[in-house]
């Protein structure tokens, strides 16, 4: 559904901010590709865009494709924006931008929702999910677009049942410029991991979609022109089982009617791998990615951050469950946490090699407000507010000596040699795993194109130009002789990103903690 008609015909401009760079954006691999520019479609914004009275003129602008520019602000009667922690610095200044246009702007999604003190000069704060809140804004605007005498803050008290969500407008972005796909099932987590702000935010009880309105997102996605893989965003696919195990059928089915065009990957607790009948399902379905914050392999420290379901199945285990199911691991990593040792810099070193997990995101602990964390440390008055930190909790162990840990597990963790090995790993011991698709349904001349014009951007910007040849070769080689195009793109894909991103971080060019305050861009003017 979307809101009702209104009289008063609006012109809304929905604006994404960029990112900073991440471990999480791959930028370093969009060259290698045809055209693409940014990771994934945002879920929220073009959510809310779809909202919008069916009369009222939207565009979207994701300004990690290009910005707004002023014929757009000129254009608009109101901005509305929506991002996380890491787009503070950049969503202050679309705001600040809109402002000098005299737009009114509204502010949305989970960095508003989680912290409304960052944005004193937005006009509107929207905290909380879909519901009433926005039906609310949309009144607002449609009376007056003038810019409120001081701020004024609408909370969602009443949220949109999501079986009655509208397809995000995706027709508004320009999909073949994102690397991936997304797509949301779920809301919320049952689980109260200490460090995790998702059950403060959208509640322990996972709202769901119908199995139809996801068949139906992923058609429409098709039909915008996305390629390769799509993920989803859900904090716990598997956070309602029950519901899990009902969504399967109609995927597998899915991929069957489409061609198994699109490889699938999504988010879920490492305690997916005591069930089976989920997994088998999803190996049908052509999952071929999950990502498990695994945080540590330490059980003591599992135990204290409240995620005891990681021990449900020893660690090692449970990996290789997954990938006998065809499915490669990619793990979230912590450091930081009040259990660790001076030592533990090179247990998980050890971790990464016993595991063979190609990609883990290691990132240094971050208290996030509405987090039990963030209660415990404010009072045991560890939190620590300087911004030019890369975390705001004073760690047990010296800061500069966790600090250091990091630097020292990103630069030895992607080391080319190292990390190409592990994707062998996987393509000897997973990727045979999976299920076997119809090679004609995927093997159109759009299809072809595109292989041909990134197998032509690997060779000459890795192979030729890149500072990494040895190893490259030893691995492009191999999956020439043995006819494993696809895994020498794939995998060069997400290596090439990993290997360049990790010397950043080990050179110190990048934050230590993905949610840091720590603000790596220009300032934005104050208001």
């Amino acid at each position: 559904m979307r809101a009702e008609g209104r009289q008063t015909v609006r012109r809304i401009l929905c604006v994404f901010p960029r990112y900073t760079s991440s471990f999480g954006t791959f930028e370093y691999s969009y060259p290698l590709t045809d055209g693409v520019q940014a990771f994934m479609p945002p879920q929220g914004l073009l959510l809310i865009a779809a909202y919008m009275p069916e009369n009222w003129e939207v565009r979207f602008i994701d300004e990690n494709i290009r910005a707004a520019t002023p014929n757009d602000f000129l254009w608009a009667e109101a901005v509305l924006v929506s991002g996380m922690h890491i787009q503070r610095t950049q969503m202050n200044d679309i705001c600040y931008r809109a402002h000098s246009y005299d737009l009114p702007v509204a502010i949305g999604g989970p960095s508003v929702s989680s912290c409304p003190d960052y944005y004193p000069a937005f006009d509107y704060l929207h905290i909380g999910e879909l519901g009433d809140a926005t039906d609310q804004l949309i009144d607002i605007l449609e009376k007056d677009t003038s810019r409120p005498d001081q701020q004024v803050v609408l909370k969602t008290t009443d949220r949109l049942d999501m079986t009655r969500f509208p397809i995000p407008a995706y027709e508004l972005a320009d999909i073949p410029r994102y690397f991936l796909g997304s797509i949301q099932y779920s809301s919320g987590c049952p689980y109260q991991c200490e460090f995790c702000d998702i059950p403060g935010l959208y509640g322990r009880n996972p709202r769901l979609k119908s199995p139809e309105q996801i068949t139906a997102e992923l058609d429409k996605l098709l039909e915008c022109g996305i390629m390769g893989s799509v993920y989803f965003v859900d904090d716990n696919f598997i956070g309602n089982r029950k519901a899990a195990l009902d969504l399967l059928p109609h995927l597998v089915e899915w991929q069957k009617r489409t061609g198994f065009v699109l490889r699938l990957s999504c988010e879920a607790t490492l305690n997916i791998a005591k069930r089976p009948e989920i997994l088998s399902l999803m190996r049908e379905a052509w999952f071929g990615t999950i990502f498990c914050g695994i945080e540590t392999p330490d059980p003591v420290a599992l135990k204290a951050m409240k995620k005891d379901h990681n021990m449900m199945v020893p660690i090692m285990e449970a990996i290789e469950t997954l990938n006998s199911f065809g499915m490669e691991v990619v793990s979230g990593i912590i450091l930081g946490l009040d259990t660790d040792k001076p030592e533990t810099g090179q247990h998980l070193l050890e971790f990464v090699e016993t595991s063979q997990i190609p990609l883990l995101t290691i990132n240094l602990l971050q208290a996030l407000p509405q987090t039990p964390l963030w209660d415990r440390l404010k009072k045991e008055g560890r939190l620590n507010e300087d911004e030019g930190r890369d975390s705001n909790v004073d760690f047990l162990l010296p800061y500069e000596d966790v600090v250091k840990s990091w630097r020292r597990a990103m630069g030895s963790a992607y080391v080319p040699e190292k990390l190409l090995e592990r994707f062998e790993y996987q393509i000897r011991h997973t990727y045979p795993n999976r299920i076997k698709p119809p090679i004609g349904a995927m093997l159109t001349w759009k299809s072809i194109r595109l292989g041909l014009v990134m197998l032509r951007n690997i060779f000459w910007k890795v192979g030729v130009l890149g500072d990494y040849k040895r190893a490259f070769w030893k691995f492009a080689l191999r999956r020439l002789a043995r006819g494993e195009i696809e895994y020498l793109i794939s995998g060069i894909m997400v290596a090439h990103h990993l290997i360049n991103f990790a010397r950043d971080a080990s050179g110190g060019q990048t934050n230590a903690s993905y949610y840091s305050l720590k603000l790596q861009d220009a300032a934005v003017p104050a208001e």
